[in-house]
């Protein structure tokens, strides 16, 4: 599991989120949150943390839950999710998700 550090010196375990992960997440969100790119944007990244200072943090099952992870990580956590995330990608999940933003058919 992928651990970053942010500027707040919290240590922040990562997962990748499954599609099964992100199901939920768009369930969780509900039908107006689930279309709104950059609510969705900040709420993966928040769903991408597994851990804050090695205790657990559940994947969030409603849009309060979410909005609760996001404070808890605040721009910090955030940011350093972010940067984490995108360089973690392979060259092959580069080109795969090239494009592939709601509404791009695949």
């Amino acid at each position: 599991m992928q651990a970053v550090t942010d500027a707040q010196g919290r240590r922040l375990e990562l997962r990748r989120l499954s599609a099964l992960d992100k199901l939920r997440l768009f369930k969780a969100a509900g039908p107006a949150l689930a279309q709104n790119q950059p609510w969705l944007g900040m709420a993966v990244l928040a769903c991408s943390v597994a851990a804050i200072d090695d205790v657990p943090v559940p994947l969030p099952h409603a849009e309060a839950l979410i909005e609760g992870l996001v404070q808890r990580l605040g721009d910090d956590g955030i940011s350093a999710v972010a940067a984490a995330l995108a360089t973690n990608f392979t060259p092959a999940e580069l080109v795969e998700n090239a494009g592939n933003s709601h509404g791009t058919p695949t």
